[in-house]
């Protein structure tokens, strides 16, 4: 017997949180959030729901968890869309396709009654965290913020009738000894034009992630899906990236002042919590001290350049600084991820360090009116 079930106290909250430990308990590449800073996240504290609102779900076969979706009513996103859209995400299921109609069905009717015509996803939030199901690239584990999943995800999301609306593309290049010359050259280009560069001061990452709240609202307002960040949501993603961020890899590029560009990269921290699966207990602790200085490689979170100064060697020079920071605690890889399968611009420019695409994510969609 199937029965949906909808998060409504504490209990239950922690529940749906850790369905998927059990679900991955036997699968090396799995790398469980924090508990305890996942079911904040799906609290008001996150800002995220100043602009949202959400119903999540879990699903019981035979009185066994067995799987769990959210249900998404982004406010911020019909604002800047107009495109009656609902979205669905943080889905985990076992490998049955009614019990994944069913948490879909519950997801649908929720949207239909906020009167939206479309269902996305997943999105987990939204699409300024983790989105897609991985569709290509089982073979090796995913890096922080980056979704995994087994290949039998995108099979019950198209046997529901969903169909893909759009693919993200991770790209991963080792960390050369040197870079290419031309990025040297450029980023002299770059110089000469009066664009700067400089790390920023961890002790400070509010107000130093302000300037990639300027740029990303600037740079990524006519990409696919935008939704512009709040100082709110910046406050709070500075509290989650301060304990893992490294000053030499986040870096802002300026000219007279004003942020023109901004790098973002922070250690692949998925190294140290598939060893401790979710629980910062004090062995778990020991554990994470010990294994996040054996840290290989390194994700590239944030990276763009405003408007107003693409074209002019800002990439280059970011990428130069930050080549600096990757040398001195001799980081091995570093994946670009995620990026439109469209950004022909942005893909080009990994390219320069012999990036080669090595996962897709995609993200689905379903007509519900």
């Amino acid at each position: 017997m199937i029965e949906i079930v909808e998060v409504k106290d504490k209990k239950q909250l922690k529940e749906f949180v850790t369905l998927p430990i059990d679900l991955y308990k036997d699968d090396p590449f799995y790398a469980s959030p924090l508990i305890k800073d996942m079911m904040e996240h799906l609290t008001d504290k996150n800002p995220f729901f100043n602009r949202a609102k959400a119903k999540f779900f879990i699903a019981y076969n035979n009185g066994k968890a067995a799987g769990r979706i959210a249900a998404i009513v982004n406010y911020a996103h019909l604002e800047c869309h107009n495109d009656n859209v609902g979205f669905w995400g943080l889905f985990e299921c076992i490998n049955n396709q009614t019990i994944a109609n069913a948490l879909f069905d519950i997801s649908r009717n929720f949207l239909i009654e906020n009167n939206l015509q479309i269902m996305r996803g997943p999105m987990n939030l939204s699409i300024n965290e983790e989105c897609g199901f991985l569709y290509e690239g089982f073979d090796t584990p995913s890096m922080i913020m980056i979704p995994y999943n087994p290949p039998y995800y995108n099979s019950l999301a198209e046997g529901y009738g969903m169909k893909k609306v759009k693919d993200l593309y991770c790209f991963l290049a080792s960390v050369p000894d040197k870079l290419p010359q031309k990025i040297d050259r450029i980023s002299r280009f770059a110089e000469k034009q009066g664009i700067s560069v400089r790390t920023i001061s961890l002790n400070n990452l509010k107000q130093e992630l302000y300037a990639f709240m300027e740029v990303y609202n600037d740079a990524w307002n006519e990409n696919w899906g935008f939704i512009p960040i709040t100082k709110e949501e910046i406050d709070y993603m500075a509290e989650k990236l301060k304990p893992i961020a490294l000053t030499e890899l986040v870096i802002v590029a300026e000219k007279n002042g004003e942020p023109a560009g901004f790098f973002g990269a922070i250690p692949d921290f998925n190294e140290v919590l598939r060893k401790i699966r979710g629980r910062l207990t004090p062995l778990a602790i020991i554990k994470a001290l010990h294994y996040r200085r054996k840290i290989q490689s390194m994700r590239l979170l944030l990276f763009g350049v405003k408007k107003a100064f693409r074209h002019k060697g800002v990439e280059s020079i970011m990428l130069r600084e930050a080549f600096k920071g990757a040398l001195k605690y001799g980081f091995k890889n570093i994946e670009f991820s995620w990026i439109l399968e469209d950004n022909y611009e942005t893909i080009n420019l990994t390219q320069i360090i012999n990036a080669k695409r090595y996962k897709i994510l995609r993200i689905y969609e379903k007509n519900i009116d």
